[in-house]
């Protein structure tokens, strides 16, 4: 007769994650979860929490997005989805992504926004999303930002409309 041997179910983990060492920034994924366990925090105080955290020249990248997004569009919307910025009006605006080497600035209907400047440089392809990818250094068309916020708010509103 065979024997079978007994099946030993790998140990789980259990060990948290260490914290961001002192000068670097946390990451989305450290964002995301500290977003899930502040509950009642508002999104806009998470979008500055990861200002703050950044703590370089992608924070202060985000915060000038923000800033113009904000002139561009007073009654904008600041969320929190898929632990990263989001803002909004009648629909998603664009989203405030942040990487190692890049801050990405994606909009969620960019391949029907009219991009006279040439603002968009990543995401060409796709059919529906277009984003900005910013990197250290690089200075923003201020007017051609807005006015792209402007079109896009615009475009939002009127597909709501249809909808109705």
């Amino acid at each position: 007769m065979i024997q079978k041997k007994p099946v030993r179910k790998p140990a789980k983990k259990t060990a948290a994650r260490p914290a961001p060492r002192a000068g670097k920034a946390a990451s989305a994924n450290s964002m995301k979860k500290r977003s899930t366990s502040e509950k009642g925090e508002s999104p806009s105080k998470l979008i500055d929490a990861r200002i703050k955290e950044l703590n370089d020249w992608r924070g202060k990248t985000l915060s000038r997005a923000r800033a113009l997004i904000k002139k561009a569009d007073p009654a904008v919307v600041e969320e929190w989805k898929w632990g990263i910025p989001v803002w909004s009006h009648d629909g998603i605006i664009c989203t405030g992504e942040t990487y190692k080497n890049h801050v990405k600035l994606t909009f969620a209907k960019g391949a029907a926004l009219k991009d006279p400047h040439r603002l968009f440089n990543s995401s060409l392809e796709g059919n529906v999303r277009r984003a900005i990818d910013l990197h250290e250094g690089n200075k923003v068309d201020e007017r051609a930002f807005k006015a792209l916020i402007h079109e896009a708010v615009v475009l939002n509103i009127s597909s709501t409309a249809a909808r109705r």
